[in-house]
């Protein structure tokens, strides 16, 4: 896979993926919208693009939707956060309260969900979270981890978890304008899973978190090999359902 270090510019026509390396959650939905904001504008051209896929690791960083009682899943206060070094900040993405850190691969696909179809049919929102969901069980099937969907949650778990339970081990949560997606995904490489203790996981109590080195030890890959292989699977799916 290649990754191009540009961010914005004249809209490609095809899928381009880019990334971007650390970058602060702020400058990172700064980044989304430009780019929404282009496909948005790109529509009615028929050979215009799809998209771009964004990878990104952020510095610890609680995200809270405007739904209600998503704040009240902070369950540290300000000062608590300030002595861990975990910023604080307000999204506009569906779920509830996620955390982002370093040792994390966070996706950010912005699509033209008009482009894409599944057996036919517009992909639409569902089908569009289903596909996020296999791009990440895709990836980790690369390292033997077997990740499992769970209907009542979005998200991809493994089996067991703490008490013998599934463990959530990748989390996600979007927002479409126009039919052009925003925000996408977040896998647990090697985070510092003590941080995920701030928070009620995606405003799921009593479900346990998990990451790829938790499961792995010492066979666990490398960051940068877990990024590369989430943008490759996220890549051929979406390539695939613009040209079915």
């Amino acid at each position: 896979m290649a990754l191009s270090s540009s961010v914005l510019g004249a809209p490609a026509r095809h899928l381009d993926i880019v990334d971007l390396g650390t970058v602060g959650y702020e400058r990172a939905l700064e980044i989304q919208r430009e780019r929404q904001a282009e496909l948005i504008e790109a529509r009615g051209t028929p050979d215009g693009p799809i998209g771009t896929i964004y990878l990104v690791e952020h510095p610890p960083v609680i995200t809270v939707t405007s739904r209600p009682g998503a704040a009240d899943h902070v369950l540290a206060d300000a000062k608590r956060l300030e002595a861990a070094g975990v910023e604080l900040h307000a999204t506009d993405r569906g779920g509830d309260v996620t955390y982002h850190g370093p040792g994390q691969v966070v996706a950010y696909p912005i699509l033209d969900l008009e482009r894409l179809s599944a057996q036919g049919k517009p992909l639409g929102l569902h089908g569009y979270m289903r596909l996020l969901e296999q791009a990440v069980i895709d990836t980790l099937s690369l390292w033997g981890i077997v990740g499992e969907r769970d209907p009542s949650a979005t998200g991809v778990w493994v089996a067991p978890g703490d008490a013998g339970q599934p463990a959530k081990i990748a989390a996600m949560g979007v927002r479409v304008r126009k039919w052009v997606t925003m925000h996408g995904l977040a896998l647990n490489v090697e985070p510092d899973l003590q941080h995920f203790q701030f928070i009620v996981p995606c405003g799921l109590a009593g479900r346990p978190v998990t990451s790829m080195r938790a499961v792995l030890g010492e066979a666990c890959p490398s960051f940068e090999a877990a990024k590369s292989a989430v943008g490759d699977a996220l890549g051929e799916l979406v390539r695939a359902a613009a040209t079915s």
